[in-house]
């Protein structure tokens, strides 16, 4: 189940939310720490639920 939550990589959020964020806005948010990120070796992975409370902060501010 926890699986269900986890994205792989920024191409895996740009095919979460398409016409939303592509895989270069993920990034950058990544750089500037917007948004949380695990790191497993090279890998990026990336939790729906974090990705979805980024936004709602933004809205709220």
């Amino acid at each position: 189940m926890a699986d269900i939550d986890l994205l792989k990589g920024a191409k895996g959020v740009e095919a979460a939310y398409p016409g939303v964020l592509t895989q270069w806005q993920v990034y950058k948010m990544v750089e500037t720490g917007q948004l949380p990120v695990i790191r497993k070796g090279r890998r990026l992975y990336f939790r729906r639920s974090d990705i979805e409370a980024s936004f709602q902060s933004e809205i709220a501010a």
